[in-house]
This record gives structure tokens, sequence and C-alpha cells, in this order.
């Protein structure tokens, strides 16, 4: 049986009230913080600033967003429960996903009759 995708949480730098959320600069912060926790992050004198993939900046149209993937909840809870009372605390937008498997979207052949 296939593993079910992770859940995907949107935050958007946008209040419920629709103003935009200030500094201008705060998902990259935000990433920019849990770059330690997960996969592939590196620590020592020589590691290189990544952000984390459970915890990541991107854009959707203008609109800036940190992705949080549920799988963080797993490999640490507090600093999973740290970015959605982020959110939380400064009334940001929060939309839930699930991420999409690598062939959704793709087209099947029609049946021929």
């Amino acid at each position: 049986m296939a593993e079910a995708a992770p859940i995907e949480y949107f935050i958007q730098g946008i209040t419920s009230t629709g103003k935009k959320f200030r500094p201008s600069d705060w998902s990259e912060r935000l990433a920019g913080v849990m770059a330690c926790f997960g996969p592939g992050a590196r620590k020592g004198p020589n590691a290189y600033m990544q952000y984390s993939l459970y915890v990541r900046p991107t854009m959707l149209g203008d609109l800036k967003c940190v992705i949080l993937d549920s799988r963080l909840r797993d490999i640490e809870p507090m600093a999973f429960d740290f970015v959605l009372n982020f959110a939380k605390d400064n009334d940001l937008v929060v939309t839930e996903a699930c991420e999409l498997p690598p062939e959704h979207g793709t087209q099947r052949p029609e049946n021929k009759r």
C-alpha cells in the first residue's frame, strides 16, 4: 500500500484582514531559522546556508509564502509547532494542501471506440 502524501501548509504573507505582512523578508528569515531541521541539513565549520526541505520560502504570484511540510512534525515537533504558532500569532493566512504525486496531471490515452 502506498504511503499517504505529506501535508503541506502554505503560510501566506497576508493577514486574515488582507494586510500584507512585514518585514518584507519575513519568509526568508523564518525559513533561515528552521534551516537546520530536516534531511540534508549541513552542520559544522564548512557548512553553508541552505533552506530545509521542510520549511522553505516561495512566492505565489506576488505574495511571499513559507511552505511547511508535515514531516517536520515527525523529526522535531517543537520546530513544527513554532512555525505554525508564528503564523497564528501574526494572524497569517494558512492553507493546508497535500503534495501531489509526480504522475498527477499526466494525460491518459483515451479509449478508442
